[in-house]
């Protein structure tokens, strides 16, 4: 699992980017696949036959990440940029980036504090103050290096630290692929797509797409989820917690998850003694919401790693956690 983990959150997968971590699943996923797709909307959708016929299950993780969108140029060469996906404009400034397709390295900047007023200091600088340096010359040569419309992804090495804990980008929702991908080594009880999405950090888009095609007859989406931990957090504001187990769902933001679902969840961690945990908040939103919706509708299942500073660059979650995460997945798909 930490192998798998390192080496998909090594990978740039910015929404609507994602062909990196594309073509590592593809590969990692071809000597199990039964069968493998890739929709129009970028989704990797992988199939492999069950031991017993009767059903057809969605497993699904998003391979994208939240990253940075190149939308202009000043004269003197700086990128203006824009956000995909959920960022917290306080931890930008000062952070390095690999920018488009060409991957050049870049650093996002603001005024330098020397030059700021005191009023400045006191505040969070707006997107529109901040650029990314990637050391142009001049605006044509800054849009003909990194164009407009390319992505910009954080740059971090995955690595371990502490104990059993790993700190990397994109571990919302590397985590989910890595154990999809452990998953398909093994053969399902019954037949399952294995769905690798797009675009979920920018509005569920690739879920959906997928679901109204597939029409499972049940779901269940594996995630990175916030963890709330702090020293200051007491009692329900503590919302998870990495070493803590496994994160069950009931609700959140988009999704009131099938209830007999979320019971055999909680049997089978109970059963194979998985740790786990409640989520004590409705926030967020997952594919979970998108798949539950499509055509005739689709009882769905949510799982989740607690990951600090969640959508950073430096992201922290439990190795313990990541393993039994898969633990209980795997007891999903083999009942």
């Amino acid at each position: 699992m930490t192998e798998y983990l390192k080496r998909l959150c090594a990978l740039d997968g910015v929404s609507g980017w994602e062909d990196e971590v594309r073509d590592e699943i593809r590969s990692a996923a071809q000597p199990f696949a039964d069968e493998i797709r890739q929709d129009t909307m970028g989704n990797l959708l992988v199939f492999r036959k069950g031991a017993k016929n009767g059903k057809t299950v969605m497993l699904a993780a998003h391979m994208d990440e939240v990253g940075l969108i190149v939308r202009g140029a000043t004269d003197d060469g700086y990128l203006k940029f824009g956000t995909a996906g959920g960022i917290d404009r306080r931890l930008l400034f000062g952070k390095t980036v690999r920018c488009g397709q060409k991957k050049l390295p870049g650093v996002v900047g603001i005024k330098a504090v020397h030059l700021s007023k005191p009023q400045e200091r006191d505040s969070i600088p707006q997107l529109s103050d901040m650029y990314i340096d990637i050391g142009a010359s001049s605006k044509d040569d800054a849009l003909k290096k990194v164009p407009l419309g390319e992505a910009c992804a954080f740059t971090a090495k995955p690595t371990e630290f502490g104990k059993g804990f790993l700190k990397a980008k994109a571990i919302d929702d590397r985590i989910g692929c890595a154990v999809l991908l452990r998953l398909l080594e093994e053969k399902p009880v019954y037949g399952t797509w294995f769905a690798f999405t797009v675009q979920e950090e920018v509005g569920l888009r690739g879920a959906r797409t997928a679901a109204y095609a597939l029409r499972p007859d049940m779901a269940l989406v594996i995630e990175g989820t916030t963890a709330a931990d702090r020293p200051d957090l007491k009692g329900a504001e503590r919302v998870c917690a990495p070493g803590e187990g496994v994160v069950l769902s009931y609700m959140d933001g988009g999704t009131l998850y099938d209830r007999g679902l979320f019971e055999k969840m909680r049997s089978i961690a109970d059963a194979e003694r998985i740790p786990w945990q409640l989520k004590r908040a409705v926030a967020g939103g997952t594919d979970a919401a998108a798949i539950q919706r499509s055509r005739d509708g689709v009882p769905v299942a949510g799982l989740a790693a607690a990951v600090r500073y969640i959508h950073a660059p430096v992201s922290v979650v439990s190795l313990e956690d990541c393993e039994n995460l898969y633990n209980l997945a795997r007891g999903f798909c083999q009942c």
